[in-house]
């Protein structure tokens, strides 16, 4: 079976380069000057990233270019290069926020180690955390016993700098200077100081590289958790005043009184506290439709788990997800700079049996 997705791209330059020749005497001068000879030669080449399947869903490990069209706005191309490479994966870990309950550090730190074990042998990670700010926990290794031992070394804290965490991530990718790129991020997608127009610039820059984003969500567990707060009369028992982290750090007797069970209705009447409920529920529903459009415009996919244990399952799909990706390139027969500012792509599997996915949009100049 044939598979075909439009992938919705603002057209990103990728490289070039510039050839020159050179003639007669070369004098030594601090700034040459180029001769009315020299010939420049300026190469573009688009690069995406493309998922592989045969009819079962299992993994086709010998795709050639052979057996793809690339549609570039009704101009046909011939891939230049079809490449399955080892991927690098750099593992973004939300560590902080100041209203959670099924987001804590012991879970993410779980979740991240299960994806960790289920990359492919070669594929290289590197680890990012954030809470009141963002950081480098390791740099890119392709030793998982370095990888899940700097896993442990993340720490909570009481804010959660999404918006920061995501601009340095992009800046540590496209520093990177690798290809096969793919940044899973272990979250809810909050940010303690809102910062909707940042979010917005942070992601929009984002679209303007060739890194697919995969998100393994927290936001259906922590809107399960947090709908009885949002109404005045609630079954459910009073939410923990402190998140796990901090009360197994309290003395004995305040840590037992603070995990005591606590049965029987309540009732609300604290119109601070609901406020601050319903906010932070629309908050959750906010991040969670933003992340599921970043997911689909990168070629990636976003995974909203209802409990802790399909959590973790679900790093086995994320990482069958991430080893099934090629790096196709080619070279467009309109020149970047020549055509239209938002160009439709679509790649279309030529070979019986094979189905391939690919969808992006890509942001030239996001800055704008």
């Amino acid at each position: 079976m044939t598979g075909k997705l439009a992938v919705f791209l603002l057209f990103l330059l990728l490289s070039g380069t510039s050839l020159y020749a050179q003639s007669g005497r070369t004098k030594p001068t601090p700034t040459p000057t180029p001769k009315d000879d020299d010939v420049r030669i300026v190469t573009e080449e688009v690069k995406l990233n493309v998922l592989a399947f045969d009819e079962e869903g299992k993994f086709v490990g010998d795709v050639r270019a052979d057996d793809l069209v690339i549609t570039d706005d009704n101009i046909l191309h011939q891939p230049s290069s079809v490449r399955r490479i080892p991927a690098n994966v750099l593992i973004v870990l939300d560590t902080g926020g100041e209203l959670r309950a099924a987001k804590t550090i012991d879970q993410t730190r779980k979740t991240a180690r299960a994806l960790i074990s289920a990359l492919r042998p070669g594929d290289s990670v590197a680890l990012l955390q954030y809470s009141d700010k963002p950081e480098i926990l390791l740099e890119w290794t392709a030793d998982r016993q370095a990888a899940l031992d700097a896993v442990g070394r993340a720490k909570f804290g009481k804010r959660s700098a999404f918006v920061d965490a995501v601009t340095l991530a992009t800046d540590f990718l496209v520093r990177s200077g690798v290809d096969n790129k793919h940044m899973v991020l272990i979250t809810d997608g909050t940010d303690s100081w809102g910062r909707t127009s940042a979010r917005f610039d942070a992601f929009r820059r984002l679209l303007g590289t060739d890194v697919s984003v995969h998100v393994i969500s927290y936001t259906a567990l922590e809107v399960a958790d947090i709908e009885p707060r949002t109404k005045r009369t609630s079954n459910t028992p009073p939410r923990p005043a402190m998140p796990p982290e901090v009360v197994a750090q309290l003395p004995n007797g305040a840590r037992d009184q603070a995990t005591a069970p606590k049965i029987g209705p309540t009732i609300n009447i604290d119109r601070k506290f609901l406020k601050t409920m319903r906010q932070r529920k629309a908050d959750l529903e906010y991040a969670e439709e933003q992340l599921t459009k970043l997911a689909n415009d990168t070629n990636g996919e976003i995974f909203t788990p209802t409990t802790l244990e399909e959590m973790v399952d679900r790093t086995a799909v994320v990482a069958r997800m991430i080893d099934s990706s090629y790096v196709v390139t080619y070279l467009p027969k309109v020149a970047i700079s020549e055509g239209s500012q938002e160009r439709t792509i679509s790649v279309t599997s030529k070979r019986p049996g094979l189905s391939v996915e690919a969808r992006r949009r890509l942001v030239v100049n996001p800055s704008r």
